[in-house]
């Protein structure tokens, strides 16, 4: 998270209230809630992880078994029957 100075992006007015309850410490603004990001939505993850479950799941229904997804995708047992068995 990057510091930013009160006084070159507040109003004077908004600066001088923000004063009286707050003096030289540092504050954090949150972001509203209906701006954030889901994990893995900013970076990437989240798409990449679907496209993985999603050849998991094509890849077992076309015929190799879970033991060999587990070898290939250093996955366990459980967790490859989680992904195939999900409903996505």
């Amino acid at each position: 998270m990057k510091y930013v100075n009160a006084d070159k992006i507040f109003p004077e007015e908004l600066l001088k209230e923000i004063q009286k309850y707050i003096h030289g410490r540092m504050v954090y603004v949150p972001t509203p809630e209906k701006l954030h990001k889901k994990w893995g939505e900013k970076s990437g993850s989240r798409e990449q992880l679907s496209l993985r479950n999603e050849t998991i799941r094509h890849t077992y229904f076309n015929g190799k078994s879970i033991d060999e997804l587990t070898n290939e995708f250093g996955l366990s047992y459980e967790s490859i029957k989680k992904i195939i068995y999900s409903r996505k």
